[in-house]
């Protein structure tokens, strides 16, 4: 997915359809407004059926959560950068990620859309389940959040810049992901599992372009 040159105008064409290419496309709002109401209605499942203390249940969610960034570093690491000389695999890559590095200005496609994200997160739904039994209740929840929140600081990384100092590695780590090696920096909500897995870049050495920079970033 290595591409000669970030495109800073325009949004790739996924398909030939009109149908299935506005099936591509969404906004962040719509997906919080899909899942926080999954996010409430599980957690008061859980203390109504189950009467879990709120304790117990924070442990849990929390649990959840930090789940869910090993999976966002696993799953962007393997699945979003998966390599192939297959025509047909190199074909859904790009329809998953590629598009991404080479539009990277394309806000409409920083969220998975709505379709294939109810779709996968059904089936981690089942697999959770089937996994954790009663507790997913309280496990998926937080897992969800973590999700919502990647995708949120996934967007802002390519709307803003840093908020506060103390943001600003995670920032550059998603950016030289971006423009300097697509096979380090995997980690967008947090860095700790580039550091632990030894792909964080050494942002010491690495020396900040800012031009590269505001290519990745579109126009609020």
């Amino acid at each position: 997915m290595k591409f000669e040159k970030i495109k800073n105008k325009g949004q790739a064409r996924l398909f030939e359809s009109q149908y299935l290419e506005v099936l591509t496309k969404t906004h962040p709002a719509v997906i919080w407004g899909m899942y926080l109401p999954i996010i409430i209605g599980l957690l008061y499942w859980a203390r109504v059926k189950f009467h879990f203390t709120f304790g117990y249940m924070a442990m849990i969610f929390l649990g959840g959560m930090l789940f869910w960034t090993l999976f966002e570093y696993f799953f962007h690491r393997y699945v979003f950068h998966f390599v192939s000389e297959n025509p047909k695999a190199k074909k859904i890559s790009y329809i998953i990620h590629g598009n991404h590095h080479e539009y990277p200005r394309d806000q409409e496609r920083l969220f998975m859309p709505p379709v294939p994200s109810l779709i996968l997160a059904s089936v981690l739904f089942v697999i959770q389940f089937f996994t954790l039994g009663d507790h997913v209740y309280l496990f998926y929840p937080g897992f969800i959040l973590g999700y919502l929140i990647y995708g949120s600081m996934h967007f802002a990384i390519h709307a803003w810049n840093p908020p506060y100092k103390w943001m600003k590695p995670l920032w550059r780590n998603h950016h030289l992901h971006h423009y300097k090696d697509e096979h380090m920096g995997f980690g967008v909500s947090t860095t700790l599992w580039d550091r632990v897995f030894g792909t964080m870049f050494d942002l010491k050495k690495e020396k900040e372009d800012k031009e590269k920079v505001k290519e990745l970033m579109f126009d609020k």
